[in-house]
């Protein structure tokens, strides 16, 4: 017995000490210092520009009939007015209501690059006008912040790369590689007459881009638990997603004399199933390699178990399963949205549906969510119908140049920080503009910190004005180096 405990003890310390080890080992990688940009910019200017074209109501509801096209024609004179030596240079093309400029480079024989953005905006949720502390149509700048509806999402990216490229024209940048600059109409509303036509008139003339660059994460400052430094996440891929609709039908009749079972109560059953079996996920490919970037700068206790995943992998994957944003990077998520039954309080319904949406991550597809789902809710009263959906979109290159020169205007502008690949849990124009690009990425060079999360299609939306500037350089430093190799 002695001897079996010594034996123990001894693989125990042993285990201790290749889980140390391998933490210790577990490190940021050296910091190479970039000469730091000292761009100056009057952010006033800056500012007051973002201001007006808040003031435009360039908002993309469901409906097309609620559109107000003069409010868009509005922004679109607005621009060729307030940026007119980038208007007298660059040439620019209108496909419906969105603008691509072209910016010819001196080699002509290099494959061009495209920076992007849009300028339509979503819906103030009605009744939520007075929760704003400053109106959100009005573009009011107090006290160093920029307040309104697309001040994040996605104006400041939008004029962020009006600005840069003015910025360029007026030190007398001269682009060896020739850059498109795109600002899409309709992106909140799936982009189909916007960067879809962008794609299509590139594709006619014979466009294939190196890479582009769209809105997509930011640079985190404190949003990421136990990780002090700020990082860059940017993202090389975004998840697909299909809409399903679980169908039960039963006998219907009168709520006075129910059956044992009903079509809402099949319907609630198949629910409550789709949420007891997420789809299977797992720490792999993308997010391995974000997750390994990020937690080199996490606390000792948590870089164990990331150095150690041999061993504690499946602690790792519970943990980030617990969490929804985390929980999004693993796996195709599952949220039902909408229901419907019956059109009476005392008539059982003759079919109840649930509406359910799925986000699809790279390692699944429609075909494969839906043949999930039916395995799990089909039965003779139950079925599933498929509303339509698109796949997760192809994962770029994180080593490529195109991201490594975005890594490396960031640590210009930025400093010492942390710059990794990420997955996007949500959809851009990237999946149109994917189909005329080697590689496709989706970042925004400006800082975003934990308070302004829920101004993103919620109330309050705000930017600092010098937050904002610095994004602008971001894209200085992106554009520059973009258009110089």
């Amino acid at each position: 017995m002695k001897r079996l405990l010594v034996g123990s003890l001894g693989l125990f310390l042993l285990l201790a000490v290749v889980v140390v080890v391998r933490t210790l080992m577990h490190q940021p990688p050296v910091f190479v210092a970039e000469d730091q940009v000292d761009i100056q910019l009057d952010e006033a200017v800056l500012a007051e520009r973002l201001s007006e074209s808040i003031q435009f109501q360039t908002v993309s509801f469901q409906s097309s009939d609620l559109k107000d096209r003069t409010q868009f024609t509005g922004f679109i004179e607005w621009v060729k007015s307030s940026y007119p030596l980038l208007n007298e240079r660059l040439g620019l093309t209108m496909l419906n209501d969105s603008m691509l400029y072209r910016w010819v480079g001196s080699d002509t024989s290099l494959p061009p690059i495209l920076v992007t953005g849009h300028y339509d905006v979503v819906p103030v949720i009605p009744g939520s006008e007075d929760l704003w502390q400053h109106p959100p149509f009005a573009g009011v700048i107090a006290d160093g912040i920029i307040w309104g509806r697309g001040a994040l999402d996605d104006k400041s990216g939008v004029l962020g790369i009006l600005e840069a490229v003015t910025y360029l024209l007026e030190s007398g940048h001269q682009p060896t590689r020739t850059v498109y600059l795109s600002f899409g109409h309709d992106e909140e509303i799936g982009g189909s007459e916007g960067a879809a036509a962008i794609v299509d008139y590139l594709a006619s003339q014979n466009v294939q881009l190196a890479w582009s660059l769209d809105e997509g994460s930011f640079v985190f400052d404190g949003i990421i638990p136990g990780v002090t430094t700020v990082v860059a996440t940017i993202n090389v891929a975004e998840k697909g997603s299909v809409t399903l609709d679980v169908v039960a039908t039963g006998a219907g009749g009168h709520s006075s004399m129910p059956p044992k079972d009903t079509a809402v109560s099949d319907v609630a059953q198949a629910i409550v199933s789709l949420h007891q079996n997420p789809f299977p996920g797992g720490l792999e490919g993308l997010g391995a390699e974000m997750f390994d970037n990020i937690s080199r700068y996490m606390p000792f206790g948590t870089k164990a178990l990331f150095a150690n995943q041999w061993l504690f992998g499946s602690l790792i994957e519970n943990q980030l399963s617990n969490a929804a944003t985390t929980n999004a990077m693993l796996r195709t998520t599952t949220a039902p949205t909408m229901l419907s039954g019956s059109v009476k309080t005392n008539v059982l319904p003759i079919e109840a549906v649930a509406t359910v949406n799925f986000r699809i991550h790279p390692r699944d597809s429609v075909d494969s969510v839906e043949a999930y789902v039916s395995s799990l809710v089909s039965s003779d009263s139950v079925a599933v119908r498929n509303r339509g959906g698109a796949d997760a979109s192809a994962v770029s290159d994180w080593n490529a140049p195109g991201f490594e020169l975005i890594g490396q205007s960031m640590r210009e502008v930025y400093g010492d920080i942390v710059v990794t690949p990420g997955l996007m849990v949500a959809a851009s124009d990237s999946r149109h503009y994917g189909k005329v690009a080697d590689n496709a990425y989706r970042f925004n060079p400006i800082r975003l910190t934990p308070e302004l999360l829920t101004g993103f299609h919620g109330t309050n939306e705000r930017i600092s004005v010098a937050d904002y500037a610095q994004g602008v350089r971001g894209y200085i430093r992106i554009i520059d180096h973009g258009t110089s190799q």
